[in-house]
């Protein structure tokens, strides 16, 4: 699970949850490492989302939808995805920014996916539909070339050796986002982790789907354009750790 971009203490190494049916029918949850809860929710945060997230909540229904913009209410352009929102900032922020398009946030760790529900509750919004599970299980179900872009930023790194495997970004994984990314579409991922950056440049310069968008390293420390910042990164730079602005473009021609 990416840990929250916005500064919660990144989880310690967890256990893989058990297999779970409960977001696709006929499809079991992959082996999910990361923790689920965090400090108890305050009143108001268990509140909104006992009686909202329901309404926010995307249902993965079969068969999906042809045309993925249908899942909203309010009327969207194009649809774009954001894998561990954290407590919802940067996904808030680009609701403002692109008032056209329609968002799908993945976020299983309930403190952080309580922050975002609160935030729609004193700013509802139209546009927004929240996935509280495994984020693959949502990949998995959603129609092929169905997204614009996809945000990966500030995942946890699963620094040692032995737990890279738990990593979200994996040759699977980027089968998946090829799948769903339209021609063109960006799968963007942000670190502060020297040894994930490395780990997502080797992974995504072997798969013939995607092209990084940098033309040279440096193109890499310049942040995304309207890039609000995280508490996270703050931290990250008063530690003395570089975040890295990674893009990659979806290759029209390449099969996935």
């Amino acid at each position: 699970m990416p840990a929250d971009e916005q500064g919660l203490p990144r989880p310690a190494s967890a256990a893989a949850a058990s297999p779970s049916d409960t977001s696709r029918p006929g499809r079991l949850r992959e082996a999910f490492y990361g923790r689920l809860h965090g400090k108890t929710l305050r009143p108001g945060q268990a509140r909104s989302l006992e009686t909202l997230l329901p309404q926010l909540a995307l249902d993965l229904v079969e068969p999906a939808p042809a045309d993925l913009r249908q899942v909203f209410s309010g009327t969207v352009e194009a649809v774009r995805l954001e894998i561990g929102f954290g407590g919802g900032e940067h996904l808030l922020s680009m609701l403002q920014r692109f008032p056209r398009a329609g968002f799908l946030g993945a976020e299983p760790f309930v403190n952080g996916m309580a922050k975002m529900v609160a935030a729609l509750d004193a700013e509802p919004c139209d546009r927004v539909k929240l996935f509280s599970d495994d984020a693959t299980c949502l990949l998995d179900w959603l129609p092929d070339a169905s997204l614009a872009g996809i945000d990966l930023l500030y995942p946890d790194p699963w620094p040692k050796p032995r737990h890279w495997k738990r990593r979200f970004v994996s040759a699977a994984n980027l089968d998946r986002f090829a799948r769903v990314l339209v021609p063109g579409g960006l799968f963007r991922f942000a670190s502060d982790i020297d040894s994930y950056v490395a780990w997502t440049l080797k992974h995504c310069g072997a798969h013939a789907a995607f092209d990084e968008v940098a033309a040279a390293p440096a193109d890499r420390l310049v942040p995304y354009e309207g890039w609000p910042g995280t508490r996270y990164e703050a931290k990250a730079l008063r530690e003395g750790r570089r975040p890295r602005y990674l893009a990659f473009r979806r290759v029209a021609h390449a099969a996935g």
